[in-house]
């Protein structure tokens, strides 16, 4: 039993004794008390003033000295005007750590059917390069939140989206097709996710490198550059047809996402992906968002 429940069991037996008055323990919420008092926890006693025909003061002396000799749990008391201010026993304290530690799931409050459903989706990561430290560390703090929100009640699911669509697929996929020389991991002797990033960083050391040149022979700013960037906006026309179904961008990008990546990125997904129940890829989300888009349309 919680101190909060014996104090407010004490005190409701005191206020019958004393006074004759029946009170619901339930009805009894001690608070922590406050900084500048001596205590641990504060009882207000005013509802109880006008029955014990006494002044505050008087009632909370009374119950204090009701619980001093009566209730072990409380070692000393002050009372301010209407608050009565417990010091709880020392050694009550060994007993609550005690009961924390004899009870498995202290402080846990288990789901029902009439629970709030949570989702909390980790850490999600992406299809052109490989996982790290960053996804560790998005991995512990989404299981964590999750194990937090299941402990006070909620009914949770968690979930992990592999986003496998985008400008960033298009990037690694643009850089292959430019300067990969239909390079695969098996004649790279490397695992798939890390080649695929490689070409990541190797588009962006391109564009770089196109956006200062534009820079330098234009005279406009960087962000004028990288508007004129003839990288980018193969990149990009490279994501239209992927939307459009294009055989050839989808068969390279089945090939890359779904070939290379998969196999390559599990034996670290197996401990990076904290028992998350859902793994799911970002396309089929997609696909339901186009129908739904297009049904808005049309609606």
């Amino acid at each position: 039993m919680s101190i909060d429940n014996i104090v407010a069991q004490g005190v409701a037996r005191a206020v019958g004794e004393l006074y004759g008055i029946a009170v619901d323990p339930a009805s009894i919420v001690p608070q922590t008390t406050k900084k500048e008092f001596e205590g641990n926890l504060t009882v207000v006693v005013f509802p109880w003033v006008k029955a014990a025909r006494k002044s505050p003061e008087a009632v909370g002396t009374e119950i204090g000295n009701w619980l001093v000799e009566n209730e072990p749990a409380v070692d000393r008391f002050n009372v301010i005007k209407g608050f009565l201010n417990l010091v709880i026993e020392p050694t009550f304290w060994n007993s609550v750590l005690e009961h924390i530690m004899d009870t498995p799931d202290f402080g846990i409050k288990h789901a029902d059917e009439n629970s709030p459903l949570v989702m909390v989706e980790y850490s999600s990561p992406n299809t052109n390069k490989p996982l790290h430290l960053g996804h560790v560390r998005n991995n512990l703090l989404g299981f964590s939140l999750a194990e937090i929100l299941k402990a006070c009640g909620n009914k949770v699911v968690k979930t992990n989206i592999v986003n496998d669509r985008g400008i960033h697929i298009c990037k690694s996929m643009l850089a292959w097709q430019k300067w990969g020389d239909g390079i695969t991991p098996e004649k790279a002797g490397k695992k798939g996710d890390h080649l695929i990033g490689d070409f990541y960083v190797l588009f962006d050391k391109h564009y770089r490198a196109e956006v200062a040149e534009i820079m330098e022979k234009e005279g406009i700013t960087k962000e004028e550059a990288e508007q004129k960037s003839t990288l980018m906006a193969e990149a990009r026309e490279m994501l239209r047809r992927w939307e459009a179904k294009d055989p050839e961008i989808r068969s390279l990008w089945a090939m890359m996402t779904s070939g290379y990546m998969p196999d390559s990125m599990r034996p670290t997904a197996v401990w990076v992906w904290t028992s998350t129940r859902y793994i799911m890829r970002a396309t089929p989300t997609w696909r339901v968002n186009q129908r739904c888009s297009k049904g808005l349309r049309k609606a």
